[in-house]
């Protein structure tokens, strides 16, 4: 009997090790170098018939931006839905391993919503898109990876390898996705807001902090 009492007790510390460490802070940046990051980088896709301080704004290092789902698209030719998105460009890539980083806020009222994604992919256009829909942060519309998110802000990083066609996602250095890449030959990181599927009437989104960093 005290053995096998003994041999649960192991059982359930060994249980809750592993817990532990699936769920401990790590550093996705380790081995990664910062690339250098100016105003420059940031083009800004806003709807085309908005000046860009009516959607957007920027002041002590925090990006913030917010569309109506009544906007009309980011250019005359486009059928796509509303969105509010800064384009990272200057660091388009087709191999390596690349990694984005900040710092999100999403207030309250915000859903249906994409606010950050990797462009490029060999069958659709995106190879990973993080959304929100009623206080949960997903990828895509399933995989729940933040809940309860709203009025708080939360780190993102994003690893993308092109050559392992692989996708990581850490939520305040916690890894809380991994999934496959699916090919594409140019990717390029986005964060804003994009209306998605049952949009909410105003999406928001804040960022700050902002990196993008290459694999050493």
């Amino acid at each position: 009997m005290a053995l096998a009492v003994l041999f649960s007790l192991l059982c359930l510390s060994l249980s809750q090790l592993l817990s532990f460490q699936a769920n401990a802070q790590q550093n996705p940046t380790s081995g990664f170098t910062a690339v250098p990051l100016s105003q420059s980088n940031f083009k800004l896709q806003k709807p085309y018939d908005k000046s860009p301080s009516e959607r957007y704004s920027f002041s002590n290092g925090e990006h913030r931006l917010w569309v109506f789902a009544t906007d009309k698209p980011h250019t005359t030719s486009s059928d796509t839905k509303p969105r509010t998105e800064i384009r990272i460009r200057g660091y388009d890539y087709s191999s390596g391993v690349w990694q984005f980083e900040g710092q999100a806020y999403v207030p309250s009222g915000t859903t249906g919503t994409s606010i950050m994604q990797v462009f490029g992919d060999s069958s659709r256009a995106t190879t990973i898109m993080l959304r929100v829909y009623t206080g949960s942060l997903t990828v895509y519309r399933s995989s729940v990876i933040l809940s309860n998110m709203y009025n708080r802000w939360f780190k993102v990083n994003v690893i993308h390898d092109v050559g392992a066609s692989n996708v990581k996602v850490y939520i305040d250095g916690v890894l809380k996705y991994e999934g496959s890449g699916a090919g594409g030959n140019n990717h390029y990181f986005k964060f804003g807001v994009y209306g998605q599927n049952d949009e909410s009437n105003y999406m928001e989104s804040r960022w700050r902090g902002i990196r993008v960093l290459r694999r050493n």
